[in-house]
Formats: C-alpha cells, structure tokens, sequence
C-alpha cells in the first residue's frame, strides 16, 4: 500500500491567497451588483512594457524560424540573460557576482519554496514575524518545523523573529541559534526597510554562527531611500553565507510571464561542499529553464529603452502607494511601508482581529486586503494593502475606505 507525505497534513487550512480567493469569490456570487476592487494580493496590473513585448515578438519570430528556434535552455540559463543580470543588477552597484552564480529560473516564489531542498532536514529555519507564508509552508512539507499550535499559530521547531512597531518591523537576533534565515527586504508583508548597516551586521552574525541566509530582493527597485540596500551582497562577507532570491514580477510586471533568478556565489560552503553545486545538480535534474521567448524578454528589462519604462511603471505603483498611505492617515489609520515597497502595512480599526477588519472592509466598502495573520501570529491585529491596482480603483477604494 503506497504512503503519502504526511507532512501535507500538518498545513492548517488552505494557502492564504486560495482562502481569500474563496470569501471573495462567496462574496461576488452573493453580491453580483457590486464592484469589489481587490488591493489584496500583490499582482501587478499595469501590461508589459512596449521594450519588453518588442523582444517578445522578435523572439517568437525566431522560434518560427529552423535557423533560429531554440530548444531546452541551458541549465542555468542563456547566457546573455545572466550576463544582464551579473553587470546590471550587481557589478553596476560593486557586488562580486558572475554570471556563473546566476540561476535562471521561473520565479523567486517557486525558488523560495524548493531551496530548502539542499539543506538537512534538522536544520532549524529564523523566519520574520509576520513573514510571506510560502517560507514557512515549505519547511512544513519538508518535515522541518515540528508541530503546529493552533492556538499560537506557532511551530514547535521555527525560530520566529517578531517583527513590531517596536522595533520598526525590523527584526532582532533569535536568542536560539539558527541555520537558515529567511530574510526579505524590501519586506512583504510590512514594507519595511533595513540600512545597509543593519544588513551588515546580519551577515557579520551569520558567518559567526554558520548560518546561511536566504535573502529575498523581490522588491528592490521600489526602494527609494539612500542607505537601503539593493542586495544583501552590496555586505562585506555575504558571498560565503548569503543566498539572492530576485524577481522579475513586481519590476518588471512578469507575474504571468515569469521569470526570476537564484545567485549562489562558489563561495558558499558547508565543509568542502559548495552549495553552488548542490543547486546546480537539483536545477538540472528537476527544471528545464525558462522559455527562450521569456528569457529575451527578461534581457529587454536592462535595455535602455526597458530602464526608463520600467522605471516609469515603478514610480506609477508607487504614487498608488502614496494615494493609500496619505488616504488612510489622514481617515484616522495607524499606518506604515509604502515608502520603499508597494505595500501599505495598517493597524486594523476597534481592536478587530484582522479576519474580522477583513469581512467588514469587504462587505462595507467591496474591497479586498490581505489579513495580516495569515503572515504570522505577530500579524494579527494589522492589515497589507497592496498599490499594484490601477490608479483608478486605488483612488476609489480609498474613498470608500474613508466613507466607512
């Protein structure tokens, strides 16, 4: 008789978005007069660049053509995409990565969930508090995390890093030592920032401790302050304890093309084993890369044509951002982020749980957010809006949010 992996088992409930997906879809079918207007997940609305749909074009064009067409990709990418990528993304800014470190990929979120692959399965995970759920999820499924208490929302074997207003959402070493650290900052839920300094001293920590951290740069090219890193190898010593999760999706409005990319420098070891080799082994074995029409359009994103409309594009969400933020502080809200990320972090009205800010948003004003529990049990009691809307429904939502 074949046996399943129970540690599917152990996942209280469905996916975050899958359940909202749900109460909102219950709710529409109920409510079929009504606009909802969802700022909830974080989907980019805006259409692909015109730089970006012109190498598209041409790429499918060569596709049609025996001279030309492509077949499987090589393992961790082409060639002039990574090389885009190792001078745009890291020697322009004075990090030490080539394009050999580079794996191509189709999504940081699909990365994030299956490099925990190629560590042991007793390594002990640091996630932040509130942290993006598929961090966690996947350690579950891979039998890391132990058992789940209910009435916490804690596992038993996660270091969690509460992330508060009193420490600006920002976390602070774990008293219990880890061996992975998830990180992402720009941060997803919070939209919280850290210095360069604060990273530096991250990095500093985990090479004292042989941890290895797994940094998440989703959202860099919404940072707009001075002194807020772009990558984590932007720190001395990052190369030999830091692996780079980026993302074409929230730059460069990939979420239905997809594309991303992993960076693990040679540098990174456990004894004489570079975890470069380790990836490179799994990649190779369970991935076929990215399509050759995606991976042309990736490499349009560093043209300079595709700098200036991506930029464009960035600075549009990010006025949303703006729109909610100064929206909701001047209706009384609590309210942070929206400064350096596209996201918009609020303390939730009357002391409601988030569930309960959640149906009342959606039945008062038909509009959709993401409760903050979802992301962890120092999330209850706050609330994510996303600026990735159009700045039509933004402005309108806000105005139904203030009527409230």
């Amino acid at each position: 008789m074949f046996k399943i992996n129970d540690n599917y088992l152990k996942l209280p409930g469905s996916y975050l978005f899958s359940t909202i997906g749900k109460k909102v879809n219950a709710f529409q079918a109920a409510n079929p007069d009504k606009k909802v207007i969802r700022l909830g997940i974080g989907d980019v609305t805006q259409p692909l660049a015109p730089a970006i749909i012109e190498a598209l074009h041409s790429a499918v064009d060569e596709m049609a053509d025996a001279a030309t067409f492509k077949g499987y990709a090589p393992d961790l990418g082409y060639e002039f995409l990574r090389n885009a990528i190792a001078r745009n993304d890291y020697k322009d800014r004075g990090c030490d990565i080539s394009a050999d470190e580079i794996f191509v990929s189709d999504g940081a979120k699909c990365d994030s969930g299956n490099i925990q692959e190629i560590f042991s399965v007793d390594n002990k995970i640091a996630v932040c508090d509130p942290v993006y759920p598929v961090y966690v999820d996947t350690n579950v499924m891979a039998g890391r995390t132990g058992t789940y208490d209910a009435s916490t929302g804690m596992w038993s074997d996660v270091i969690y890093m509460p992330c508060t207003v009193d420490n600006n959402f920002a976390p602070d070493f774990p008293k219990e030592t880890p061996d992975l650290i998830y990180l992402c900052f720009p941060n997803n839920p919070t939209g919280a920032t850290i210095t360069k300094d604060q990273l530096q001293d991250w990095v500093d920590y985990a090479n004292k401790v042989g941890a290895v951290i797994i940094y998440d740069a989703a959202y860099e090219a919404y940072i707009s302050e001075d002194n807020v890193p772009h990558s984590v190898y932007e720190c001395e010593g990052a190369r030999t304890c830091a692996i780079e999760l980026k993302s074409f999706s929230k730059n460069a409005g990939f979420t239905g093309t997809r594309l991303g990319y992993t960076v693990i420098p040679k540098d990174l070891k456990a004894g004489d084993v570079m975890l470069h080799s380790l990836w490179a082994r799994r990649h190779g074995t369970k991935y076929n890369g990215a399509p050759y029409i995606v991976q042309k359009a990736g490499e349009a994103v560093y043209s300079p044509a595709g700098k200036q409309q991506l930029s464009e594009q960035v600075a549009y969400y990010m006025n949303n951002a703006k729109i909610i933020k100064t929206g909701l502080q001047e209706a009384g809200y609590t309210v942070s982020g929206g400064v350096n990320a596209p996201y918009i972090w609020l303390k939730t009205p009357d002391r409601m749980t988030s569930w309960e800010f959640f149906d009342y948003l959606l039945e008062h004003a038909n509009v959709v957010g993401t409760p903050g529990s979802g992301f962890g049990p120092s999330g209850e009691g706050y609330f994510r809006l996303t600026a990735f809307g159009s700045c039509e429904n933004t402005v309108e939502a806000l105005e139904r949010i203030r009527k409230m």
